[in-house]
């Protein structure tokens, strides 16, 4: 079995505002990085309306689909746009991680990685913010919990910002764990170590600005002793590299080995547990960086399975 690579050109019909840090070329950015590895490239498709209401209520849909423009932009908040192609890019980006977890969880592929756009992490469950629209780690999860059958699910979240619309989907949900390390201050000014979730199965790990790669990877064996102790089934990773030194949104100091690193943690711990690996691209924002690191984690999930 080898790593699955879920993405579709769709992701660069979400088109951004000139100058916004979330940009077309991120996409480019990852799948050039990744061209010469030897991955199982398929298709993501569109989320079935079924996975995205196990997260997000109808009238949300509704909504969202009634406020995609026929040209130009149609702002949902002071940092999220719709254009005319962003909901076949967002539906695309939450089918692509249920399409993820199927793969795994019928042993066609030993892990896979989502290469789309939007990313998903703060999208709450009727609430569109920081980028995001559809919640696509928390859509996987639940593909898994409700529709597969499993009864312990994990989402481990390594953005610099902190996860808090998988938060808020998976709050009351007693069979998913959820841990983040974050920036703080920084936004959405939530990731408080004081937020467990209703069941106390959520983790969360705040890390102040100037945090180096040693101090994110001292939180991540923190967060996998914890995790381990789930005994999660399926481990669902939120990978964001805007923990690099060089993003522009965010001041904390690792770099692409330190993604290595934690992502190995990762792969490490859930070989142990028998639980395949889905990773969802959320964010990062210096090109070079965001290819860099991409990479970095993409031949971690390559080595995890040999």
């Amino acid at each position: 079995m080898t790593t699955a690579l879920f993405t579709h050109p769709d992701a660069e019909r979400h088109i951004t505002p000139p100058g916004h840090a979330e940009q077309v070329a991120r996409h480019a950015a990852v799948l050039d990085a990744l061209a010469d590895l030897a991955l199982d490239r398929r298709e993501a498709p569109r989320a079935d309306e079924a996975d995205i209401l196990r997260c997000h209520p109808q009238s949300y849909l509704e909504r969202i689909r009634a406020a995609v423009p026929e040209e130009g932009w149609q702002m949902l908040d002071a940092d999220t746009h719709l254009s005319p192609g962003s909901l076949d890019a967002a539906l695309r980006g939450a089918g692509g991680a249920v399409a993820a977890v199927d793969a795994v969880l019928a042993r066609e592929v030993a892990n896979a990685f989502v290469a789309m756009r939007p990313p998903g992490h703060h999208a709450q469950r009727e609430t569109p913010m920081g980028f995001c629209i559809f919640g696509n780690a928390a859509v996987g999860a639940m593909r898994a919990l409700d529709h597969h059958g499993l009864d312990r699910v994990a989402v481990l979240d390594f953005d610099v910002h902190h996860g808090n619309g998988t938060q808020d989907l998976l709050w009351d949900e007693k069979r998913a764990f959820f841990a983040s390390s974050q920036q703080m201050p920084l936004y959405p000014g939530t990731g408080a170590a004081s937020e467990r979730g209703a069941h106390g199965q959520m983790v969360n790990v705040p890390l102040p600005p100037g945090s180096d790669g040693a101090a994110g990877r001292a939180a991540w064996r923190d967060i996998l002793t914890r995790c381990r102790g789930f005994d999660p089934q399926l481990v669902i990773v939120s990978a964001g590299f805007d923990a690099h030194a060089a993003d522009p949104l965010a001041q904390l100091n690792w770099d692409e080995g330190d993604f290595a690193a934690i992502t190995r943690m990762i792969c490490d711990m859930a070989a142990d547990l028998s639980a395949p690996v889905v990773s969802c691209l959320e964010g990062g924002y210096d090109l070079a960086a965001l290819g860099r690191s991409a990479r970095a984690h993409v031949q971690v999930l390559l080595e995890a399975q040999e």
